[in-house]
This record gives C-alpha cells, structure tokens and sequence, in this order.
C-alpha cells in the first residue's frame, strides 16, 4: 500500500518544480516590419510598450526567417522545421498537418497548460492546446469570426483588442499550479490595414517621406524584380487597399471586390467615422489631380500611415498585457516574446509585401525579454531564425529537443554567450511562384557580410556585399573582384541544402 504521506509530498514537489519552469507569451504580428519598431531606430513611428521589452530585455538585430510568406513562418515557428519539411510551403490552400510534432504540443505533454488566440492561417484546427479560439483564415479587422475551439461567431469590436482580451481572459482562468504558453498572434498590421477608430487620425499632420530607394529602378538585378507585381505606386487596390472610395462598383480593379464584404462587417457608426476619417482627404486628393512621382508619393503616404495606425493597437496591447503580467506578479518567471511572421517592406524598393530574400522581408523582428537570465537592453547581433524559437523554448522549459527539428536553441544567447560553433550562415527558401504577387522561387545564403541568391526558375544570379551596400541596390555577381566569394557561398548554399535535406534543389545550383 501507497504511503499517503509520500504521495502528497510528491505531488507538493510536482507542483513545485512545474511552478519554477518559466512561463512563456509569444505575441507573434503578421507582417511587422522591424522598421516599424522604435526600438530598431527608424523613427518612422514610437512604440513605447514593444520598447519596454526590449529596454528589459535582447533585442536581436539579425533574426531572420526561413521563408517570407504568412502560413509557411508560421509552421515552421512551431515545429522549428523548414517548409519542405513541415510541409507548408505557400499560403494557398495547403493544410497543415497537425499530427506533427510542434513545441507547444512537447510543452503541453510535460505539463504545461496551451493555448493560441488570434490568427492561426494553417487551415487544420490548432492542436495541442488546451484552448484554441483563432481566426478563420486571415480574419477581419472589425466586428470578427472568431473559432472558439471548434465553434465560429462573430465577435464585436476591434481584432487586436479582442485578441488580447481573449488571451487575458484565459490567463485570468488558467489552473494556476501548472506553467503556462500562451501564443498571442495578432492579424495586425496585416494588408488592408484598418486603424482602430482612435488611431484613424493618429498620422495625418505628420510627415513621413519615402525611403531612399522607393524609385528604384533594379538596373543591376535580375528579372525577379523586375516582374514582381508589389509596387506600391502600381499595385495597390484604390478601395481595399488605399481607400479612396466606400461605396464601390464594378468594374472592380484588383481586390476591390472584396472590400464591400469587408466595410460591411463595421456598424453604421463605424462607418461613418470611416468616412468622415477619408472623404475630406480623398476629396482633396481628387481635386490636386496627382500624376507620376506625386501620385506614387501620395500612395506610398496613405499605406504607410494606415500601416502605421494598425501598429499603434498592437503596442498599446503588449502594454495591456506588460501591465497583467506584472500586476498578477507573473512578470518576474516569464519569458516573453514578441515577433512577426517575417518582415516587410515599407517602399523599399517601392514595394508593399514580402517574399523576396532581401533584407527588409527576410529580416524580423525578435525581442525577448526573461528577467534573472536576460541582461536588460541587451542586444545581439548573431544570426538566429524563426526555426530557434521551438529548441529555445523547449531548453528553457527544460524538455528533450527532438533530434528532427533543424533550429539552433538561443538560450546560450540569451544568458549573453557568443559560442564559437554558432552558426556563421543562414539558409533561405522561396517556394512560391507566380499569384497574385509573380515573385519567382528562389533559394539563398547570408552569412553577416554576404548574401548571395539563387532565382532557379530563371536560372539568374545575385549577389551583395551587404558591408559596402547595405540598400542592395548593386548585383556583384559577375563582378571579377567577387568571383572567390560567389564561389565560397555556393558551396555554403550546397551544404545547407544538404544539412536542412532540401532535397528538390540538391544538385540544381
């Protein structure tokens, strides 16, 4: 017979032990650009409460992804394995396999409580969390659907702000003797960039010009970017895009035929601070008659600034969220992550969107905060990607890394380590092709000075001294000065192949 005594002690252990392993937030946003963080010193826009973690935490200045688009980063977020491994490598139409291993499901197995709100976008319900309540698909911004573990309703109000409210919600009823996960993943500031109603003003009577490189003119590069369809002077729809009118009719141009069913979601009154918000600049836009740069000027200002506004709702939600944890004393044990599923460009190159390897869409942003192990306001500037995330949290939580995932754990980064073995290239792979965005596939390699890039379909070449140009306005690769590099970076780009078992592009370079 069981000593009663024993079991009690055991179980009090139990409780004790799980109560010491760190609680973890990750608030993942879909398509914020690290320009778009005060903290990474842009100053396009001020993010006081993103920067509060970064002032109490690391901020890492080369956290990368392994494949620019929505659902593949995401996937591959959660099972730290590339796309051709996870199986989710574009964002049309593909299911995610949810029998797979994912770290919140080796989280959940070990005792923690689980749980994801807000965007999911991998078509499969979420498992491996106790509670789920997500998106279907993209989600809306105003009055949403939401999937509460299996049953979808609409929801009233603003879906950043439901997003944390369901999250805290959650927190609030959790059982409290077991850690916790909790992914909190925002649709914003995701295309068609719909401020809350308090933001909608929140940019008009502040300047913000466009990037140096907005008329580039890609006269050294490849036909991948000349064929994209992400200019912003060329592509973004009048109404679902940049607003210019709310009661729209056919013909529709691009993805103007989905914006009724999209302004339709708001109440009347919402509406109608809508349009009292636009119709007195679109009336002054109509009445100045824009052509050419100006009217690529005048685009690239109404984007940014409703990009912009959704941001504002995402930082005053992480503030929302630094103010329970710390008010319920839960700051002290648990990490907390913020990141995007990829970067984004914001006219760079003129563009909108993501996709390509350049800089601006492969680079995310990554800021970690962990009392008692994190030094405060660190930053770090290794190469770390999307695909460390599942071994860090699984190290810290101090449960077996399975052998298949194809990450690296940061948590020596974390503790303010530089190991010697880390690694010195990161590997990139663009799976998609053609769509609604004709950004061609293509594989590459970054080491912290180089980046060379390989667009197979077109079988063309790029490469960039990242060091002496930083903008990568200027393809060296037929550049003799760089031939012994090319040459280098081909090999790496091969034996990375290798190492991920990218078995399709084996051989092809």
């Amino acid at each position: 017979m069981r000593n009663p005594l024993l079991l009690v002690a055991f179980l009090f252990s139990s409780t004790i032990n799980a109560q010491k392993r760190p609680n973890i937030v990750f608030v993942l946003s879909d398509d914020h650009a690290y320009q778009a963080i005060s903290s990474y010193g842009f100053g396009l826009n001020h993010t006081p409460n993103i920067d509060k973690l970064a002032q109490e935490g690391m901020l890492f200045t080369n956290a990368f992804v392994d494949n620019s688009l929505c659902a593949p980063s995401r996937a591959s977020f959660i099972t730290g394995k590339y796309s051709h491994i996870n199986g989710i490598q574009g964002n049309r139409d593909l299911v995610f396999d949810g029998s797979q291993v994912t770290f919140p499901k080796l989280l959940h197995n070990a005792g923690y409580q689980t749980a994801i709100i807000g965007k999911w976008h991998l078509i499969s319900d979420p498992t491996g969390f106790d509670y789920w309540n997500v998106l279907p698909g993209q989600g809306d911004y105003y009055n949403p659907d939401f999937i509460n573990n299996g049953v979808k309703g609409r929801v009233e109000g603003y879906v950043t702000d439901l997003t944390m409210d369901f999250a805290l919600n959650w927190l609030n009823t959790r059982d409290t003797s077991r850690p916790f996960c909790v992914l909190i993943w925002n649709k914003a500031p995701h295309r068609q960039w719909m401020p809350p109603l308090k933001y909608l003003h929140e940019f008009d009577n502040k300047n913000i010009p466009v990037p140096s490189t907005y008329f580039d003119d890609y006269s050294t590069r490849t036909r991948a970017a000349h064929e994209q369809k992400m200019r912003i002077d060329q592509w973004l729809s009048p109404n679902y895009d940049l607003k210019e009118n709310f009661n729209v009719e056919e013909p529709y141009q691009r993805l103007d035929k989905y914006w009724k069913a999209i302004f339709d979601r708001l109440t009347p009154d919402e509406q109608k601070e809508f349009e009292d918000a636009y119709t007195p600049k679109n009336d002054a836009f109509r009445r100045s008659n824009l052509k050419g740069k100006q009217l690529a000027i005048w685009k690239y200002e109404r984007f940014i600034k409703d990009y912009l506004s959704c941001i504002q709702s995402v930082d005053d939600n992480v503030g929302r969220l630094n103010a329970y944890l710390k008010q319920n004393g839960l700051d002290k044990n648990t990490i907390v992550i913020y990141s995007s599923d990829q970067g984004f460009y914001l006219g760079e190159h003129g563009w909108f969107d993501k996709r390509f390897m350049y800089e601006q869409s492969f680079k995310t942003p990554l800021i970690i905060r962990w009392p008692g192990v994190v030094k405060p306001g660190s930053v770090n500037k290794d190469l770390v990607m999307n695909l460390d995330i599942s071994e860090t949290l699984l190290d810290a939580a101090k449960v077996n890394i399975p052998s298949a995932m194809q990450g690296e754990s940061i948590l020596p980064l974390l503790k303010g380590e530089h190991p010697a073995s880390w690694r010195k290239a990161v590997y990139y792979h663009y799976y998609d092709s053609g769509g609604e965005h004709n950004v061609a596939k293509h594989v590459g390699v970054r080491t912290d000075r180089y980046k060379l890039i390989w667009f197979y379909e077109n079988k063309e070449w790029e490469l960039y001294d990242l060091l002496k140009d930083k903008n990568e306005l200027h393809n060296v690769y037929n550049e003799p000065n760089y031939k012994q590099i090319q040459n280098k970076l081909k090999e790496e780009l091969h034996q990375m192949e290798v190492k991920y078992k990218d078995t399709e592009m084996i051989g092809k370079n």
